[in-house]
């Protein structure tokens, strides 16, 4: 159930007009009364004989009979109460009871307190009811609604687990505000699946992500191609920043610009500075990203690094750093999505957009201590769009299965705090993650896959004793993942570029949880790759790189089974082992 209080007004009738009327897409049906102040007010969607002039002119009474030098200037209040598709439609008594509750909660009209303000509600469609009520109580004083929106909403989660509907998250007030209803019927008239403020939001969220000053912020704003507003000081100092889209005008043919304390918290100028203040410049990284000796696989891989570090800090860290290493995290995720391949798009852009909401809190965040994850994200940005194969598409599912630890960690963060918003948001976004995971892990892992199932017989015996040994609590669930062959692969890979395997194997899966891991297999692969300095796509690797398997069967076409299941050859040969 999601209230939301709406811009006072002045007209009384205007309002009565939209809530009686057809809607602006011919939406409304069946507009009539629900509740009123009195239970008797006239109802001109079913009453033949009552007009809206009528139930206006009896809402309005009680601000006619004071003193027009005490009247509100704006003293009409309006609140929607909508339930969401998956609720059961309440009846017109349910719906009635609701409005009576929500007036009291608000402090407009408390029938055990005597004198409140004149109300009605309207039901014009099954979801949801309107209430309009004006702000003089019958005794001529005013109402007091302080920190009304806080009350109707506590109200709206005891209403929820009373009528059995899906029960919402406390919000916190750190969420971004939401589109208004003129902005959403906005964006469907101009066929916009987006409207501009969501737009907006996201394009100057990409534009922060590994900045470092305001000029290289603005210039990504310029070439996303916004329309930009600076607000300067008689000194000279910038002090704030509008943005605006080319063709979201007004009627008077303007564009509508929005700063960015509208479009987020954590987006006006100031809380922006402050994610570059701890930083520290590094020249000559950015001259090897510019001139092309650094590339979108070695910026994933470094980014693989660098999430690998902030899961421990979110995870033990104290509370303010732990809320900085997050709000990166959000950088990196914009900047990943930003530059990411066809096939893993869609789902880290959905991820990213996620993760907005969990990226704030109460809890501010203590700058500088973010500073490996700012970098990643400003090298992700740097190095451009990845290509989706070879070592970039193989470091991109390597830095995904890193994030995804990481969003992990962030929604359990979250949960101890009473974040519950910010861990749903965090838990929705970590799922895109294991999507977009899937898509960009298939081909390098098939090839790793079909590199073990060359291995010989002898080899492939040793590195089982070799698991069972590293990792006693784990192996036959590991030995029974399609996964197996291709971390077979890599051992054999560590093994001949001088590590010690059963260290590697023992030190990775100590570090971090893998409980929430699809694939055991798969996570120590990415592991032990990034650990080992391998390279995160072996399909331009030499046989021989696998420990003298010179010897193995080549060309097979078997590709890995289904989770879970085996071959009845595989699990023969299992068996023997």
């Amino acid at each position: 159930m999601i209230p939301r209080i709406q811009k006072r007004g002045q007209r009384t009738i205007g309002l009565l007009y939209y809530l009686y009327g057809p809607g602006k897409f011919e939406e409304h049906t069946d507009p009539h009364l629900v509740a009123s102040w009195d239970h008797n007010a006239p109802d001109p969607g079913r009453n033949a004989t009552a007009t809206l002039k009528q139930l206006q002119q009896l809402l309005d009474q009680p601000v006619e009979n004071i003193d027009p030098s005490q009247r509100p200037k704006k003293h009409v209040w309006h609140l929607s109460v909508r339930n969401g598709s998956e609720d059961r439609i309440l009846s017109d008594q349910e719906w009635g009871d609701v409005a009576r509750r929500m007036v009291a909660a608000a402090g407009i009209d408390n029938s055990e307190e005597g004198a409140g303000c004149r109300w009605a509600a309207v039901r014009h469609a099954d979801d949801h009811i309107h209430i309009v009520a004006t702000l003089v109580r019958e005794d001529g004083y005013k109402p007091d609604l302080d920190n009304d929106a806080n009350r109707v909403q506590a109200q709206a989660r005891a209403l929820e687990a009373e009528l059995g509907l899906r029960r919402l998250n406390k919000g916190d007030g750190t969420a971004a505000k939401r589109p208004t209803s003129a902005e959403r019927h906005k964006a469907m008239r101009q066929g916009r699946e987006r409207t501009a403020r969501e737009e907006l939001r996201e394009t100057v969220r990409r534009a922060v992500a590994g900045a470092r000053s305001d000029e290289e912020f603005f210039d990504r704003l310029a070439g996303a191609g916004l329309l930009i507003r600076k607000r300067v000081a008689p000194s000279g100092d910038l002090l704030g920043y509008k943005v605006a889209l080319p063709d979201d005008l007004n009627k008077d043919g303007e564009p509508v610009f929005y700063p960015g304390a509208r479009l987020a918290p954590d987006l006006s100028l100031p809380r922006i500075r402050e994610r570059w203040a701890g930083d520290a410049p590094d020249a000559r990284r950015d001259e090897a990203i510019r001139t092309g000796s650094g590339s979108p696989a070695s910026a994933r891989r470094g980014t693989a690094s660098a999430v690998w570090q902030a899961v421990l800090v979110v995870e033990h860290g104290e509370d303010g750093v732990a809320a900085a290493h997050i709000a990166a995290a959000g950088e990196v995720l914009d900047a990943l999505a930003k530059t990411s391949a066809a096939h893993t798009r869609r789902e880290l852009h959905d991820a990213a957009t996620a993760f907005e909401r969990a990226s704030r809190s109460h809890v501010r965040a203590v700058r500088g201590h973010d500073r490996a994850l700012r970098q990643a994200a400003r090298d992700l940005v740097q190095g451009g769009p990845a290509l989706g194969r070879g070592e970039d598409g193989a470091t991109t599912a390597m830095a995904i299965d890193m994030l995804f630890f990481l969003i992990t960690a962030t929604a359990h963060w979250h949960a101890r705090k009473g974040h519950s918003q910010q861990a749903e948001a965090a838990a929705r976004a970590a799922e895109h993650l294991r999507t977009a995971y899937r898509a960009a892990s298939a081909q390098p892992l098939g090839v790793l896959y079909q590199r073990g199932r060359r291995l010989s017989r002898p080899m492939l015996q040793r590195q089982t004793v070799l698991l069972r040994q590293a990792l006693p609590e784990l192996a036959e669930q590991i030995l029974a993942e399609p996964g197996w062959y291709a971390l077979a692969s890599t051992i054999a890979e560590a093994e001949a570029a001088g590590h010690d395997p059963a260290a590697l194997l023992s030190d990775i899966a100590a570090r971090r949880e893998l409980g929430t891991a699809d694939s055991v297999s798969d996570v120590l692969v990415w592991r032990m790759r990034r650990t080992a300095d391998l390279p995160a796509d072996a399909s331009h690797l030499p046989e021989t790189s696998t420990a003298g398997n010179r010897s193995a069967t080549r060309g097979t076409t078997t590709k890995p089974s289904s989770p879970g299941r085996l071959r009845s050859g595989e699990e023969t040969s299992r068996q023997s082992r």
